[in-house]
């Protein structure tokens, strides 16, 4: 029976889902890793792929497809560009899972682009012709589909949404090295730089926070009324819902998707930057809707699976 996996790759370990061919998750497993850029390395990740299937009463030669994301651009060839957080060797590992699974189609795709293409595999984008996934989390991420497919672009640029200019009169850079990125502002350490730069304005004193990224304290806070996490969460929706209407006069998708860490409190500020939206947009786009992503952490694993046996 064939079987597609789905390989999503972090910093410390790897996520991977086997699927069938129709998009059922069947099994999942973490694997440990670190520097994925030796044999004894690339062993490590094929040796826990075959224990995947094992597991399940398959083997390599039942696996027609293997899609890797990866954090970082990749164009519209499957090339790979910069890995800025991850050690990673893609050559090196392709020709390894290429030997361990001699039938299978083997494609790289970007994190966010591949979450995208899980939501339009199997999560809320499923029969959506055009769409975009917005993932928020410690940055701005993004997934653009047009007429069923992924726009990645010539070095692998397309859905960078993070880096969208939305203030031309910041001074702090951004992690881009420009300055007034939409990821200074809607992103997890966006809004919590803003918090505290809202309670210097007001002369009080943050409530405790679990790092720089800790959204979950600075969303509890805004329900108990603290002005200055309410700022920061209108903050995020201004910039956000302004970003998003740019891209509407460009891509004029039907759909908005978000999703990513902070996108699991999106009932809360939903109202909100639908209202930002609408502010911005060009009429006849106001009524494009706004909707949670439903895979979660697992969106990527769907979408490279797909990508891979659509390459």
């Amino acid at each position: 029976m064939d079987k597609v996996l789905g390989i999503d790759i972090g910093g410390t370990s790897i996520k991977v889902g086997m699927f069938s061919t129709e998009g059922e998750l069947q099994a999942a497993t973490k694997i440990p890793t670190g520097e994925i850029t030796s044999e004894a390395a690339f062993a490590v990740v094929t040796e826990g792929l075959k224990k995947l299937l094992e597991d399940n009463g398959f083997g390599p030669q039942d696996v027609i497809a293997v899609g890797l994301d990866v954090p970082g651009p990749v164009d519209d060839n499957g090339k790979v560009g910069m890995l800025a957080n991850i050690e990673l060797d893609t050559d090196g590992l392709q020709a390894t899972i290429k030997r361990t699974f001699p039938r299978a189609n083997l494609a790289f795709v970007n994190d966010a682009n591949a979450a995208a293409l899980g939501e339009l595999w199997q999560g809320s984008a499923k029969d959506v012709n055009s769409f975009v996934l917005i993932a928020i989390g410690t940055g701005v991420g993004g997934g653009v589909v047009s007429g069923g497919k992924i726009i990645s672009g010539a070095v692998g640029a397309g859905g960078e949404i993070g880096h969208i200019t939305v203030n031309r009169d910041e001074t702090a850079s951004c992690g881009c090295g420009r300055k007034g990125c939409l990821e200074q502002y809607a992103s997890a350490s966006g809004i919590v730089r803003t918090y505290k730069q809202e309670c210097a304005k007001l002369g009080t004193k943050p409530v405790k926070l679990d790092g720089p990224t800790d959204t979950l304290s600075v969303f509890t806070a805004c329900r108990a009324g603290d002005e200055a996490a309410q700022k920061a969460i209108s903050v995020m929706c201004d910039c956000l819902g302004f970003a998003m209407a740019q891209m509407s006069a460009i891509i004029d998708p039907q759909i908005y998707l978000i999703g990513g860490g902070v996108g699991g409190g999106f009932n809360m500020f939903a109202d909100e930057l639908r209202a930002s939206f609408r502010k911005y947009c060009l009429a006849p786009c106001a009524s494009t809707r706004i909707l949670p992503a439903s895979l979660g952490n697992d969106a990527a694993m769907y979408g490279s699976a797909f990508q891979a046996m659509n390459s």
